[in-house]
């Protein structure tokens, strides 16, 4: 089942070496992620999961252990998912920022595994998965990764769009009061349109958490470089 959840963006920036000198303008963002990350330890999870966005090729899943790098980005900066062996560099890039996070927060609450959702996959779907991962033990976190809206802005990755701003607040009060529902709803082609990568984690997240009884909290939201940040995190009353 369950127990505990945290939501946090997904883009490589998070990471200080790779920000470079805008790295200060991420400061919140990271504060507030470790604040959720902090949330997940205080459940005592048998197993966490990182759900996040990723390519056909690269969604997993993946084991403990399980590296990621961001020499892509060009900082020669490797990441390891948990305390399993050491495996090849597999890691997409949003469960590699999964991963940075829990380093920075010294993870040691409970093993960590990995899965990589795509963005074609249905609301019924995502659903269904994360269903089958709150069930994988009796207490199980999830740190989920992802982003709202890329076109928040005139110089946003997908330029202005207008519908933007509201699709951001729905997924944003869906996600601040763990309404499983209103995740459900959100509008699957809207946020391909509006360059959404959360859309099928935070669905995920919204099958997990069925049943279990959550509360949520909205930790911090922001939309720099035009894009929707959003830090929640989810608990037992």
């Amino acid at each position: 089942m369950l127990v505990a959840a945290a939501v946090c963006p997904c883009p490589p920036l998070l990471v200080p070496e790779v920000a470079s000198g805008a790295a200060p303008e991420l400061d919140a963002t990271r504060a507030a992620c470790a604040e959720a990350v902090a949330v997940l330890a205080a459940a005592d999870p048998e197993l966490l999961i990182v759900v996040g966005p990723a390519e056909h090729d690269r969604r997993g899943p993946h084991a403990a252990g399980a590296t990621g790098s961001f020499r892509g980005f060009g900082v020669d900066l490797d990441v390891r998912l948990g305390d399993g062996p050491r495996q090849e560099r597999t890691l997409p890039p949003s469960l590699a920022v999964g991963a940075w996070l829990l380093a920075g927060g010294t993870w040691t609450a409970a093993p960590v595994e990995g899965l990589g959702v795509g963005e074609p996959l249905d609301a019924h779907r995502c659903m269904t998965a994360g269903k089958e991962l709150a069930a994988r033990a009796g207490r199980v976190a999830l740190l989920v990764m992802g982003d709202g809206s890329a076109c928040r802005t005139l110089k946003a990755p997908g330029y202005l769009d207008e519908r933007a701003a509201d699709f951001d607040r729905r997924a944003a009060d869906a996600l601040g009061a763990a309404d499983i529902e209103g995740l459900r709803g959100l509008d699957e082609s809207l946020a391909r349109e509006l360059k959404v990568s959360g859309r099928a984690p935070w669905q995920v997240l919204a099958g997990a958490a069925q049943g279990a009884g959550l509360t949520g909290r909205l930790l911090h939201e922001s939309d720099p470089y035009g894009v929707g940040y959003f830090v929640a995190a989810w608990s037992k009353a």
